[in-house]
């Protein structure tokens, strides 16, 4: 109630794609179930015959930059293009391959370059399919 006088934090904007994965390199995020990693697509690999495309991303980990091969899914309303900021968002964490490869997830989103305080990236574009449920987590 009486946070209405608080000053609200202020967003920060970065005014590329490269500023803005050089800032959430430097936050370093963990890996988690579920969770939304920004990324940056280093290079794109082709289409797959399902209609998915890969791209080597890298991913901004605790440890630095980390590139791995990631996808977009089946039935995505758009893709990435080389050089954007995208969000990958991890499904699961294969105990029993090497890092960074056992990070298994999809390019979920094209991010735009404002960090919202105490939400995050905010999303400039969906790549997640319609028909793809998410999870509900209680």
């Amino acid at each position: 109630m009486f946070n209405w006088f608080r000053k609200k934090p202020e967003n920060l904007e970065f005014p590329d794609a490269a500023a803005a994965f050089a800032h959430a390199c430097s936050i370093g995020y963990t890996p988690l179930i579920g969770g939304l990693v920004p990324a940056r697509v280093e290079e794109e690999g082709g289409l797959g015959h399902d209609g998915e495309r890969t791209f080597l991303i890298a991913i901004a980990a605790p440890a630095g930059p980390e590139k791995l091969w990631s996808c977009t899914l089946k039935g995505s309303p758009g893709y990435p293009k080389e050089g954007d900021f995208v969000g990958f968002r991890i499904v699961t964490i294969a105990s029993d391959l090497p890092e960074p490869a056992n990070l298994i997830g999809y390019i979920a989103c094209r991010l735009s370059f404002v960090l919202v305080q105490g939400k995050g990236w905010a999303a400039a574009q969906s790549y997640t399919p319609e028909n793809l449920k998410r999870a509900l987590r209680l």
